[in-house]
């Protein structure tokens, strides 16, 4: 009996030490980890403007709007899911005075793993169609962690070599990985013809799960070259917000309605 008990009592010790040690590894892949793997996405982003400033940088020429997406996305060969290439910045005001990150080309995971990345194929800054960028939530840098914080009207930039597109948030819902609908060229409108221009995050919902996608959609408000300067939005800190862009629950309410497509959404 002595020796059952003493048995016991090492598979508990040793089962309460597997425990600690695995939620040593989460806090710190969570915590310090995306902590610092945010400021090196920061640092990024800072060098990029940076390089902007001086006339040096390294940001693809995009096509400016409002014509329509066709061909390659950049200059040169078309691009992978691992292009993994940075063709823009972009800037949330509602995430932080300076907050910036830059913007790859890709949404595979290692493409991700570096920072939000842009669905191939879909529209550019400006672009009439729908602009789509994927971004962690509670990993690698988590830059959209706070991305059910944004409110209706709230700017979101993208910063390219030429120009600032200033969108709008319109609306946000909460949808499944496969419906890949919300990054079509008119979102949530598979085969709708495009004739305005939009944006579209997705990300993980909710926080430390995958098992669905957040969304938010933003509508153009308009295209200002570099050389009118900073978009007055950056400078300005945004309003508190009174509620949610738009209540997803009614996204979710009824799970058999949902529409099913065979693509998966990027975000974790």
């Amino acid at each position: 009996m002595r020796i059952v008990r003493g048995v016991l009592g090492v598979v508990g010790e040793l089962l309460v030490t597997a425990g600690v040690v695995v939620l040593l590894f989460v806090a710190w892949q969570v915590g310090y980890s995306s902590l610092i793997e945010g400021r090196e996405q920061a640092d990024v982003a800072a060098q990029l403007q940076e390089e902007l400033a001086k006339g040096t940088t390294t940001l693809p020429q995009l096509p400016e709007g409002p014509q329509l997406p066709g061909g390659p996305l950049v200059p040169g060969a078309v691009p992978s899911l691992d292009d993994g290439a940075v063709i823009a910045i972009i800037r949330i005001p509602r995430f932080g005075p300076d907050w910036a990150r830059p913007v790859y080309e890709g949404i595979s995971l290692g493409v991700l793993a570096k920072g939000p990345g842009h669905y191939p194929r879909t529209s550019l800054p400006g672009q009439i169609g729908n602009m789509a960028i994927a971004g962690h939530r509670t990993t690698h840098g988590h830059p959209f962690f706070d991305i059910d914080a944004l409110a209706a009207g709230d700017v979101i930039v993208i910063e390219t070599r030429s120009s600032y597109a200033v969108y709008r948030v319109a609306r946000s819902t909460i949808v499944r990985p496969s419906q890949s609908e919300v990054v079509a060229p008119v979102p949530e409108k598979i085969g709708a013809k495009p004739t305005e221009s939009w944006l579209t995050l997705t990300s993980c919902h909710p926080k430390f799960s995958a098992a669905q996608r957040y969304i938010v959609f933003a509508k153009l408000d308009r295209l200002v070259p570099r050389t009118a300067g900073l978009p007055p939005e950056l400078a300005a800190a945004p309003a508190a917000p009174a509620g949610a862009a738009a209540s997803p629950a009614a996204a979710i309410a009824d799970p058999t309605t949902w529409p099913v497509t065979s693509s998966v959404l990027g975000g974790a």
